[in-house]
């Protein structure tokens, strides 16, 4: 299976040259510690940040410079601060051309559920609604069953909407699906994960093709 590194290096092979790419909180923002070489792109945090670089090494941390979910990040030259106004802004006029996710559950239509479970607290929605609701492209990076080892990949959304068919993509620990109106195509199998796994674990409409590739890392 893959760990929630492995998860951000797949995802990261996703992204095309010219990229403007907004990245989430939690595996998402992994990301950007592994962009392709030769592959250039603009990461953009919505707390009003364009040209995000990579976590900075232990020991030359700034507490200044920081990403949405407030950990602390690079800046890349030629980058730019603005105000959250401005930042979605950019996100509602459609400039983002891929946005990165994590979710609690995803459904085999392309519906998001990521902001909130009922009876807990919440800080609130924050960009998710804005971001699924504007971005040309949305890959969710999440884990494929909770921890009572109940799919998280589900004919419908149990938990609050963020978005309706909107995800294109989703990694998981088990492999990399595609949703189609077939459903959840399975494209890659996680290294050492056999279909049948990724069967059992998928509540969803699974479409798994002949002779699934292993994925590599």
């Amino acid at each position: 299976m893959l760990d929630k590194h492995g998860i951000a290096k797949r995802i990261a092979k996703e992204l095309q040259n010219g990229y403007y790419v907004n990245l989430g909180i939690g595996i998402p923002t992994l990301v950007a510690n592994y962009i392709p070489e030769g592959v250039e792109v603009v990461l953009q945090s919505e707390n009003g940040l364009l040209g995000m670089g990579p976590f900075p090494p232990a020991g030359e941390e700034d507490a200044d410079l920081i990403n949405a979910g407030k950990q602390t990040i690079t800046t890349i030259a030629g980058s730019s601060f603005f105000d959250s106004a401005m930042s979605f802004g950019m996100i509602r006029a459609g400039k983002v051309d891929l946005t990165v996710l994590g979710a609690m559950e995803v459904s085999d239509t392309g519906d998001i559920a990521n902001w909130k479970i009922p009876g807990k607290m919440v800080k609130g929605m924050g960009g998710a609604m804005d971001l699924v609701a504007s971005a040309k492209n949305i890959i969710v990076a999440m884990q494929h069953v909770n921890k009572a080892g109940e799919s998280k990949l589900l004919p419908a959304c149990s938990l609050p909407i963020t978005g309706l068919k909107c995800v294109k993509k989703v990694v998981t620990e088990l492999g990399f699906f595609e949703i189609t109106e077939e459903g959840f195509v399975l494209r890659e199998r996680a290294p050492g994960v056999s279909t049948e796994q990724i069967r059992q674990s998928t509540a969803g409409r699974l479409v798994v093709p002949d002779n699934v590739p292993e994925m590599e890392i």
